[in-house]
C-alpha cells in the first residue's frame, strides 16, 4: 500500500513541477494543529526533489499532519510565478481566466472545491515591487484569497494530504492535493498584467515628490539603478508609451522623443536619474540603436528632459504611477 502511495505522490510531483520549470524549489512544511513550521526552510533542485529518500521523508511528515507547500524559488525575487488562491471559486472561474488571457499553467484541488492557479507571466525573475501588484490585482479580479496575495506566497504541493481539520472528509479522512491541470506555458496576457504593476511596481524605492518644486540637473555620472531590472523597466516604459500615446502620434514611434518624453514624467516624479537611465537603458527599443557614444545619449536626453521640466511648458500631472 505504501508503495502505490509512494507512486501516486512521485506522478502527482512530477506532473506539477513539469509544468512549472525552475532551477529550485522552496519548501515549507506546516503543522495541522500548531500551524508552526518543521524548522528550517528547504531548497532543492528538481533531480534532488524527486529522489525517493526526499519523498519519502516528505510523505512521512505528512502522515505526522504536516501539510506541504512550496514555491517556485528565485534570490530574493518571485520567479515568474503568481499564485491565486481560489479557495471558494466560482464553477466558471478558469475558464474566465483562460477568456482573459491569464491561462494557469498548473491548477490543483487542495480539496474538494478548493483550487490553487499558478500563472506563469515571466521567464525571468520579478522584483516584489512588480510581483506583488500582480498578484493583488488577479486577487481582486478573480475573488481570490487576498492574504495569499504577495510576491512569496506558498502553495500547496500535489502528491499529499490536506491536514487541515475544516478539510476533512465526511468519513473524516485527509483529502489529496490533486493536480487538475498541467501544461507549460506563459499567460497569453502577461504584458497587460506587467504594465498594470507599474501604478505600484516601487513606491517602497522612491519617495513621493510633495507638489511641484525645482528639479536638480541630474549628475553625468548617475551609476544603474540595482533595483530597476529588465522586467521592472519594461512595465515602466510600456506603461508610459501607452499613457502618452506615442505609438499613435508617431507611426513608426521616434523612440529619441520616446525616451526623452518618459524621462520627463518620472524626473517630474522625483525619481533619481539613475533609475531614469536604468529604464531607458533596459527599455527602449533597440537601445543603443547605434549611437555611438549610448551613455553621452542618456545623459543628453536626462539633461534635456530637467531643463523642459523647469520650464513653464511642462504640465503638473496630479495623478501618476510611481517609478
Amino acid at each position: 500500500m505504501d508503495d502505490m502511495g509512494f507512486r501516486l505522490s512521485l506522478q502527482a510531483i512530477r506532473r506539477q513541477l513539469a509544468a512549472m520549470p525552475c532551477d529550485g524549489y522552496l519548501l515549507r512544511l506546516i503543522h495541522r494543529s500548531t500551524r508552526k513550521p518543521l524548522p528550517g526552510e528547504r531548497l532543492w533542485p528538481v533531480a534532488q526533489l524527486l529522489l525517493e529518500p526526499t519523498i519519502r521523508f516528505l510523505r512521512a511528515r505528512n502522515r505526522e499532519g504536516f501539510d506541504v507547500y512550496f514555491r517556485p524559488y528565485a534570490p530574493d525575487r518571485n520567479a515568474g510565478y503568481i499564485l491565486v488562491d481560489l479557495d471558494n471559486a466560482r464553477p466558471t472561474v478558469l475558464a474566465t481566466m483562460r477568456g482573459n488571457g491569464h491561462e494557469p499553467c498548473v491548477v490543483v484541488e487542495t480539496s474538494p472545491g478548493h483550487l490553487q492557479a499558478w500563472v506563469r507571466i515571466s521567464v525571468m525573475p520579478l522584483p516584489p515591487q512588480v510581483a506583488t501588484p500582480v498578484c493583488r490585482h488577479l486577487a481582486r479580479l478573480y475573488e481570490a484569497d487576498r492574504a495569499s496575495a504577495d510576491w512569496r506566497h506558498v502553495g500547496r504541493l500535489a502528491g499529499f494530504t490536506n491536514q487541515k481539520p475544516q478539510r476533512s472528509l465526511p468519513g473524516g479522512l485527509a483529502p489529496w492535493v490533486i493536480v487538475r491541470h498541467a501544461a507549460v506555458g506563459l499567460a497569453s496576457d502577461r504584458r497587460s498584467l506587467l504594465d498594470h504593476a507599474t501604478f505600484d511596481a516601487s513606491a517602497a524605492i522612491l519617495p513621493a515628490r510633495p507638489g511641484r518644486q525645482p528639479i536638480a540637473a541630474p549628475p553625468d555620472d548617475a551609476a544603474a539603478d540595482p533595483a530597476i531590472d529588465y522586467a521592472h523597466a519594461t512595465a515602466i516604459y510600456q506603461y508610459w508609451l501607452k499613457h502618452l500615446q506615442i505609438p499613435r502620434r508617431f507611426v513608426p514611434p521616434d523612440w529619441s522623443i520616446a525616451d526623452l518624453w518618459i524621462a520627463k514624467e518620472l524626473l517630474a516624479q522625483g525619481a533619481p536619474a539613475s533609475s531614469v537611465k536604468s529604464v531607458l537603458r533596459l527599455a527602449s527599443p533597440q537601445f543603443p540603436r547605434g549611437h555611438a557614444d549610448p551613455e553621452g545619449y542618456l545623459r543628453r536626453t536626462l539633461a534635456r528632459a530637467t531643463h523642459e521640466i523647469t520650464s513653464a511648458s511642462f504640465p503638473a500631472r496630479e495623478i501618476a504611477p510611481p517609478l
